[in-house]
């Protein structure tokens, strides 16, 4: 018999904390990351709701708090969905709600949305290749960054177009099994258990 076991909120939080320090900053997928990381100003948002009209009610609840507080106190928000959008697909179709959102709410150019999934795919490369696993964290995940601090980064970091090319190379020297080794997806235990 299967039973399904949902991680609690500070479980979540735990496994993508460990995402990110292990995999985010250990690898340096992110030279930004760090620095938010160190100075507490990351703000973890665990919402339980699936469907699209509970989850963008929950997301702008998430926008307008990271537009109330000073960048000092939260520079940015990770917004988790562990019990919805597993299909990358339905993630993908998400995200254009949230963009638009973004925009219909007058945060366009005030913050921007990355995405990160447990199944992340760029479109341009095979379903195996290791790369994807640079967008790939342990639960649906939007990252909600403030434009003004993106901004700053870029300058403090001249080659920030590089990123992505050392990425990829830094991914493919890694190789899947380095991935695992590093064990960054959800807490074991946790999913579907077999009894």
């Amino acid at each position: 018999m299967n039973h399904s076991v949902e991680p609690s909120d500070a479980v979540v939080i735990e496994d993508t904390l460990r995402w990110l320090r292990r995999a985010v900053i250990g690898l340096n997928l992110c030279p930004f990351a760090k620095s938010v990381d160190v100075k507490n100003q990351v703000h973890y948002a665990v919402t339980r709701n699936i469907g699209f009209k509970d989850l963008l009610a929950d997301l702008r609840q998430e926008l307008d708090a990271l537009a109330d507080i000073d960048a000092a106190t939260r520079d940015t928000t990770l917004f988790i969905v562990p019990d919805g959008l597993q299909d990358f697909l339905e993630f993908n179709d998400f995200l254009a709600h949230a963009n638009r959102l973004l925009a219909k709410s007058g945060y366009e150019g005030v913050f921007q949305i990355a995405s990160l999934h447990p199944q992340y795919q760029f479109a341009d490369a095979p379903p195996e290749a290791v790369t994807h696993c640079t967008n790939r964290s342990p639960y649906p995940t939007l990252h909600l960054l403030r434009e003004d601090s993106i901004d700053r980064a870029v300058k403090a970091f001249p080659h920030a177009e590089a990123i992505f090319e050392n990425n990829m190379r830094t991914m493919e020297r890694l190789g899947a099994e380095g991935w695992a080794a590093l064990q960054v997806g959800p807490r074991a235990g946790h999913g579907k258990l077999s009894t």
